[in-house]
């Protein structure tokens, strides 16, 4: 169970608590997640009751309440990883349904073809081979060009979001 033991509302690596995950992992917990918790204790104690002789009862009933958040260049993250990552798959798909000789007549083939040329187009005439044709089925060389692009593309964006990245205090 990974769990903050500071009720100041930030957690750095000193505070974590954790069985499980290693340093490094925490580590990156810190930076990607605003851990704001609250810890509330109530101790409610009865009267002793001197007629009867009985003991003053004491109850103590303890909460926690830990909200994490993720930080705005985590967000930012999550968002260009996400975007990048559905240009992939549509270039992927692209690709599967070339090598398969699939038929252009279909409709949800010349939807995805016509998306997918969007993001392949930048890279045609990279390689002096576009692609290669044998028994109907076609290995679309632009199509790796351009997921390997795009890979690249993504890491570029994702280390310019790490530039803007606040350093944590403790």
């Amino acid at each position: 169970m990974l769990y903050c033991k500071s009720s100041s509302g930030r957690c750095n690596s000193r505070r974590w608590s954790n069985s499980i995950a290693s340093p490094d992992a925490l580590q990156h917990m810190e930076e990607a997640l605003t851990i704001d918790s609250v810890d509330k204790t109530v101790i409610t104690t009865t009267p002793v009751d001197t007629a009867s002789g009985a003991a003053q009862q004491t109850a103590r009933v303890e909460s926690r309440t830990t909200t994490a958040t993720p930080e705005k260049s985590e967000s930012a993250r999550r968002i260009v990883t996400f975007a990048f990552g559905l240009i992939q798959v549509v270039i992927g798909l692209r690709f599967v349904l070339l090598l398969l000789d699939a038929r252009e007549a279909n409709g949800l083939v010349s939807g995805i073809l016509s998306v997918s040329q969007i993001f392949v187009a930048p890279f045609e005439g990279i390689l002096r081979t576009d692609a290669l044709h044998s028994a109907g089925s076609t290995f679309d060389v632009t199509a790796v060009v351009a997921i390997a692009g795009w890979t690249i593309l993504e890491l570029i964006v994702m280390w310019a979001i790490g530039i803007f990245r606040r350093p944590q205090t403790a």
